[in-house]
């Protein structure tokens, strides 16, 4: 599969984007706020997500190194989306693959990946 265009939000729909996306290549992050959220994730740059709708819907939350951002609507507590930099400091956007419209997240194969000691 290359990238291909999605849409997705948050479980009430007040957040709502469009992105390319490779789901090629999810990854299931074992540290503790990927765990506990249930997050499949794939990353894609800043310039391939577009925010629809929701912008004022959302809070934002921080853990250990405070470098991404990680949103939820405020409504309904869903995490769609993180925002944040790149390995090579690009801006990027990680989507809550869980939250793209007419994905079944069960016929991925996410790749593990070992947050818990990062």
């Amino acid at each position: 599969m290359t990238a291909q265009n999605f849409t997705g939000g948050c479980h009430c729909e007040a957040v709502r984007y469009e992105v390319t996306a490779d789901l090629d290549r999810v990854i299931s992050c074992n540290c503790s706020h990927c765990s506990a959220k249930g997050l499949l994730l794939t990353f894609a740059p800043a310039s391939q997500f577009k925010l629809l709708q929701g912008e004022d819907r959302l809070s934002e939350y921080q853990l250990n190194k405070h470098v991404i951002h990680h949103l939820f609507c405020k409504a309904c507590g869903v995490q769609s989306f993180a925002r944040g930099k790149g390995p090579d400091g690009s801006e990027m956007v990680a989507i809550n693959v869980r939250c793209l419209d007419g994905v079944d997240a069960a016929a991925l194969k996410p790749t593990p990946y070992d947050g818990r000691s990062m």
